[in-house]
């Protein structure tokens, strides 16, 4: 018998905040009256963490040692075991979104080496003849906003080969590139903004880069392992750009993979940016 099990909620952005109520409806669709033996719906935050493959060995014992935090984990029962009538069956159901004790609900995260993620879970059991089903569906949480604004500070940067972290500095063309951007600390749901300016180069320029980059530090006692990953990289300017125009800068951050400075005594997310001249 062909039987669909869905979770589906009210909101379509799937985007809660800490103290709201998570909910929505299991769906159920089959042609004929289903028997079952429960119906059960979890709600479940973790952390997982993990190192990169340079790590091994380095810190064998916290290698060994790294387990996923539970942030928040809740199970109800939704139905009892009975017979679902054939057809289109929908069961409602609410979560609020609370922690217990000193536990803290972290923004949803997708990283390379930290993993915040928020799921529901829908297990529907039946009989040995027949395969039980399970439906997962993903939720996003955010940070309640803060009350009180962050005041932009303006930071000024200059570029020039005696700036760059390569071993080659010498044999680079001259450059110099200056610019600014509007803040440095920023409310992550607000582009990135300021201006770049190249005020001479001494070949032509063939594409300016901006490069958002998130540093993961995943550690305990036995030690920390940090490694940074590039998360975006956008085109602000193409081909040999005219010399002493502001070029502006513009980059909306990507939610999943983007959050607020995170650090705990676990793990911590920090995310910074870098400036590319192709020549």
């Amino acid at each position: 018998m062909s039987v669909t099990l869905d979770i589906r909620l009210k909101r379509a952005n799937k985007v809660y905040l800490e103290g709201e109520t998570v909910a929505g409806v299991i769906l159920l669709v089959c042609k004929e009256a289903l028997q079952h033996h429960g119906i059960s719906l979890s709600m479940e935050g973790v952390v997982n963490l993990q190192l990169s493959s340079k790590s091994v060995g380095v810190f064998e014992a916290f290698y060994n040692s790294v387990k996923p935090i539970q942030l928040i984990s809740s199970n109800i029962e939704v139905a009892k075991a009975g017979k679902i009538p054939g057809g289109k069956t929908e069961i409602p159901f609410e979560f609020p979104l609370h922690t217990k004790g000193n536990k803290v609900l972290y923004e949803t995260y997708h990283g390379v080496f930290v993993n915040i993620q928020y799921t529901l879970r829908c297990d529907m059991k039946r009989s040995l003849l027949a395969k039980d089903l399970s439906r997962s569906c993903e939720f996003i949480v955010h940070c309640q906003p803060q009350k009180s604004k962050v005041i932009p500070t303006p930071v000024n940067f200059t570029i020039t080969p005696d700036t760059l972290q390569s071993r080659e500095k010498n044999s680079l063309p001259k450059f110099l590139i200056r610019g600014h951007l509007d803040a440095t600390n920023c409310v992550i749901s607000l582009p990135l903004t300021g201006e770049v300016v190249v005020e001479n180069s001494d070949v032509p320029i063939k594409s300016i880069e901006l490069q958002l980059v998130r540093v993961e530090t995943c550690g305990c006692a036995e030690g920390y392992a940090r490694d940074a990953t590039e998360i975006q990289n956008i085109q602000i300017a193409e081909g040999d750009v005219c010399h002493s125009l502001a070029i502006p800068i513009y980059m909306i951050f990507p939610r999943l993979f983007t959050c607020p400075t995170l650090e705990t005594t676990n793990f911590k997310v920090v995310c910074g940016l870098g400036t590319a001249a192709s020549n």
